[in-house]
């Protein structure tokens, strides 16, 4: 089974903040990443949903933005947590798999929007239409890591 990689992780403390890297960050389910937003119930666009605990999103999405539209957007920018390299995050949406050794399950696309764009004040959605990321649910408690494999279930 192919499988990909973590390229970096992104956590922002609350709505609008500017997100930062970090080399690892506790998966907690039912809430999402510690020290996010989105698991203080601050994010813009929080409810209490299982789709609102992780997002994901494809390194190579990131760099089709720049060589197809020419607009540079650095992976923190994507306000997406976690980045990924070699995987086809649009094929887990219903899906479980691993993340390092935290179980996640795909629940639907992470569609660009109106907020992204003025957050980052670049015309993206529809440079990143349909390869925006993935919204997914935390199933097992963990420490996801740069660099931890991401392999999905056959």
């Amino acid at each position: 089974m192919p499988k990909g990689k973590v390229e970096s992780i992104h956590i922002a403390s609350a709505a609008r903040a500017a997100t930062r890297s970090v080399e690892e960050v506790v998966a907690l389910p039912g809430g999402g990443l510690q020290g996010d937003r989105y698991t203080a119930k601050t994010g813009t666009f929080y409810k209490p949903e299982p789709d609102y605990e992780l997002t994901l999103i494809e390194a190579e999405a990131i760099e089709a933005l720049y060589r197809e539209n020419k607009i540079e957007f650095a992976a923190g920018d994507a306000r997406r947590n976690i980045v990924t390299r070699d995987v086809a995050l649009n094929h887990l949406v219903g899906k479980e798999f691993s993340i390092g050794d935290v179980r996640i399950r795909g629940i639907r696309l992470c569609e660009p929007c109106e907020h992204l764009q003025k957050l980052t004040g670049k015309k993206l959605i529809k440079g990143l239409l349909h390869r925006g990321g993935l919204r997914a649910q935390i199933l097992s408690k963990g420490t996801i890591h740069v660099g931890d494999a991401v392999i999905a279930d056959s």
